[in-house]
């Protein structure tokens, strides 16, 4: 890991109004303010939106790495806030499309088999498969960090899933595995909530195609807390091992490393990009490792406090109620 340049952030400015920022060391810096009078061809008062930001990547990433340099020297520059002062809102108010790995990590494969008592289960890459996604709705399911989350009336059974999230930063289409990454314009957490009691469809067929219903299990209000910030992708080394933790209350749940995933990062945009085009701020959810509530029985309740730590990232925190 590279020591970060800044991290880009959404706050909520001084009328409640989401704002895209940077975050240096302990400082958050508007991004408007900071790109007064040195954007040159980038309209700095067009910049109060991350996707905005990643709209215009190219120019912005190597603005924005000079006002952490700035601010970092003391030189004369836009009015910073304390982070313990500002209010953090999700990254992204709203990524276009997210895009959630389903089954990607050896190591929760290899529980789950064993939870349902099936054979383990062959390396997809061996049966000749590509990675397998879903699309969960955007507005509806994002929240931010520090967000009190209401858990669904309808289930009892509403499971943790700590993810590394992969926000695109170029439009891509047809891209090739080894040109993946240079889409990317960083990474963050998210943590791809489910109600595992609402996948199957009681009263349809084992057989039909209309058995599933991935709305009510993924896509409730809240169901992807989303944050805190986002690091620039040139800040990693190696996007394939990195730790990834998550508690509940003081309990850790899940302890693994991005080591574990069965396909890439590099491989699921390379996948993706030939179904759909990947646009500035789209956002795909690599998959979870073992240590979900399915394998154990246990699922979150109101009270429970939730932590997802990403190794290079940060933590992202949120409470659940009722």
């Amino acid at each position: 890991m590279r020591d970060h340049s800044y991290r880009l952030a959404t706050y909520a400015g001084a009328n409640g109004e989401p704002r895209a920022a940077v975050v240096v060391d302990d400082r958050v810096i508007d991004v408007c303010h900071a790109l007064a009078g040195r954007a040159g061809k980038v309209p700095a008062l067009s910049m109060t939106s991350v996707i905005a930001v990643l709209q215009r990547w190219d120019d912005m990433h190597p603005l924005l790495k000079q006002v952490a340099r700035d601010a970092r020297a003391g030189k004369p520059a836009a009015e910073s806030l304390d982070l313990s002062a500002v209010q953090l809102l999700a990254p992204i108010l709203y990524p276009g499309t997210i895009l959630c790995a389903g089954a990607n990590y050896r190591d929760h494969v290899a529980e789950m088999s064993k939870a349902l008592n099936l054979p383990p289960e062959p390396d997809p890459h061996e049966l000749g498969l590509k990675p397998w996604h879903f699309i969960k709705a955007s507005a509806a399911c994002v929240r931010g960090p520090g967000s009190r989350i209401s858990l669904p009336a309808y289930s009892k059974r509403v499971d943790w899933e700590a993810e590394i999230a992969i926000v695109i930063g170029r439009e891509c289409r047809n891209v090739s595995v080894d040109q993946a990454l240079d889409f990317v314009a960083g990474v963050s957490i998210v943590n791809d909530l489910s109600a595992r009691d609402h996948l199957r469809r009681e009263g349809v067929a084992p057989d039909s195609p209309f058995r599933y219903d991935w709305v009510s299990q993924k896509s409730f209000d809240g169901a992807l807390p989303f944050g805190p910030w986002i690091c620039p992708i040139d800040e990693f080394d190696d996007l394939g091992n990195l730790g990834i933790r998550l508690w509940v209350n003081e309990e850790l749940m899940q302890d693994s490393s991005s080591s574990n995933l069965i396909f890439t990062v590099a491989e699921q945009i390379a996948h993706l990009s030939t179904r759909l085009t990947l646009r500035p701020g789209d956002v795909i959810a690599t998959g979870t490792p073992a240590g979900c509530g399915a394998a154990r029985g246990r699922f979150l309740k109101p009270g429970d406090r939730v932590s997802v730590w990403v190794e290079g990232v940060g933590v992202l925190i949120n409470e659940f109620t009722d």
